[in-house]
């Protein structure tokens, strides 16, 4: 992606200006440090520029001596722990983050001040990546620009992922019943750990909002149906991320039984597994998925203890349907992972759309009648405008649907949104999945942002980070910068469209979502 212009995006208040004066990428230590009490030990971190920030907080024990178990709450320290740099990111098959580790069960925190009296609402972000990579040491997910403008706590964390947190074994070996779901239980610990110490860095406990994006987002949507997660958290938000139905034990165990043949552990000695080296672990990720091709999916597990229901399926689960929720997407979803100079785009027309757009649908439809119906539809789209409306309508967005539909069938309170603001920076991409990250962070000139830094990116950005700290203190996004936001109900599907322009639209895409709504739709990878 084009490096984007460096000039900072400034918020509307004092406290904002002075808390993005410097580039994310630049913070450090600077000015006198900040000693918070955690229920474990005393945390040392710093204070910029008006913000007192802990990186690298242990919420968790190291899983390298536990490897697929439950995580287990860090043991008390003596003295100050250093609380000053990101710790590792979760091994993955990425060499976009210098430090990994199997000691990765670590969270962030940005607030104005760590006065247990404060109360201020907790933002709690959960990564994307799918189930397989990322992490929160992203610029893009950096606390400062929302903790300073919105006068919030927030708290960023990683987990284990891909096969060291969703590595399903429990059917093989009951030495490990908590494989397949420990990365949700990291999560989980996470929440706890906010829950038991977050007042004292200024966080409400009983005001806990957890928002992510992508994988993140579908993470929040498993952990709305998980009986050990309840009552930790008080509102939520998705952002192009839903999780309708789990990965099945039989289709778990057979991608565990591939992901062991390519590492070499056989079924009958699972204890091996123990003494891989982290690196044979990561090459494993390579295996051939049995189900779907490709690489092997991972993700959280019908596993009838820890997970006992889909989570959208057959209904939204009703553990989860007080909860206001925030659902969003963006119009061109496929354009940041189906890249428009890639071999599946050159070189389309009309007469290879159809085999090139049938394994991006991820759904069982006949790719022909679709293409056919897109043309009668809209007759001046180009080839390459059917292919990416089609794979975002049957592919990104049906999940989202489903959710919204389920809540607004329950009268849970839930506002729905779609991102239609265009890319200035790579304008192929139009308004891309990840598009919505920097714009509900505020981090619009960090590495990898596409928004630019232009004045409709920041009032747009200033919009969309209101209406979610909105969310997390009265549980509700409505604010005075954007027009009344109602609640989503059928058959209306009242939809939020956050664009240069800002609006309120009923049901857009109807005529997408009846067409796919032809078609079961099955999570992708479950």
């Amino acid at each position: 992606m084009d490096k984007l212009d460096r000039r900072r995006f400034l918020g509307n208040s004092t406290l904002a200006a002075a808390a993005l004066s410097l580039p994310g990428a630049a913070y450090a230590a600077q000015g006198r440090e900040s000693v918070v009490p955690t229920t474990k030990g005393r945390a040392r971190g710093t204070v910029e520029d008006g913000l007192h920030v802990f990186r690298g907080l242990r919420y968790g024990q190291d899983t390298r001596p536990h490897r697929f178990q439950a995580p287990r709450a860090p043991e008390p320290w003596s003295g100050i722990a250093d609380a000053t740099a990101f710790a590792p990111s979760c091994p993955q098959r990425s060499d976009r983050y210098a430090s990994t580790s199997e000691d990765c069960l670590f969270l962030n925190v940005w607030t104005p001040e760590p006065d247990p009296r404060a109360k201020r609402p907790v933002m709690v972000y959960i990564h994307g990546g799918a189930y397989s990579s990322g992490s929160v040491v992203d610029p893009l997910n950096y606390g400062h620009h929302l903790a300073a403008r919105g006068d919030v706590v927030v708290v960023t964390l990683n987990h284990r992922l891909n096969a060291f947190g969703y590595l399903y074994l429990s059917r093989l070996d009951p030495r490990f019943p908590d494989s397949g779901n420990a990365g949700q239980l990291d999560q989980i610990l996470a929440l706890e750990w906010i829950r038991d110490n977050i007042a004292s860095f200024g966080g409400d406990p009983g005001q806990v909002m957890v928002f992510g994006q992508s994988g993140g987002g579908a993470k929040i949507a498993t952990m709305m149906g998980m009986p050990a997660a309840k009552g930790l958290f008080h509102s939520a938000a998705t952002m192009s991320g839903q999780q309708v139905t789990a990965s099945g034990p039989l289709n778990a165990t057979a991608r565990t039984r591939a992901f062991l043949a390519d590492v070499g552990v056989p079924e009958s000695d699972l204890g091996r597994l123990l003494t891989v080296p982290t690196e044979a672990l990561v090459e494993g990720l390579d295996a051939t998925d049995p189900v779907l091709g490709g690489g092997v999916y991972f993700g959280p597990v019908l596993d009838m203890k820890w997970l006992i229901r889909h989570p959208f399926w057959p209904d939204a689960n009703p553990q989860s349907n007080h909860i206001p929720m925030i659902l969003g997407n963006t119009l061109d979803e496929t354009r940041a992972f189906i890249d428009p100079d890639g071999p599946k785009v050159a070189g389309l027309d009309w007469s290879n759309i159809a085999e090139r757009m049938a394994p991006e649908l991820r759904i069982d439809i006949h790719p022909e009648w679709v293409v056919a119906q897109f043309r009668e539809r809209y007759p001046a789209y180009t080839p390459e405008q059917v292919f990416y409306a089609a794979t975002t309508a049957g592919r990104s967005w049906r999940g989202q649907v489903i959710e919204a539909d389920e809540r607004a069938q329950a009268g849970a309170p839930t506002w729905v949104y779609r991102v239609d603001y265009q890319s200035p920076i790579e304008p192929r991409r139009g308004a891309p999945h990840t598009i919505d990250i920097p714009l509900a962070f505020g981090t619009l000139d960090a590495e990898g942002s596409i928004t630019g830094t232009g004045r409709e990116a920041q009032e747009l950005s200033g919009k969309m980070m209101d209406a979610f700290i909105a969310l997390a203190r009265k549980g509700d996004p409505n604010h005075a910068s954007i027009p009344d936001w109602p609640v989503h109900t059928l058959p209306r599907r009242e939809t939020m469209l956050f664009d240069t322009e800002v609006r309120i639209a009923n049901d857009p895409r109807q005529w997408e979502r009846e067409l796919f709504g032809r078609v079961p739709y099955i999570q992708p990878g479950t």
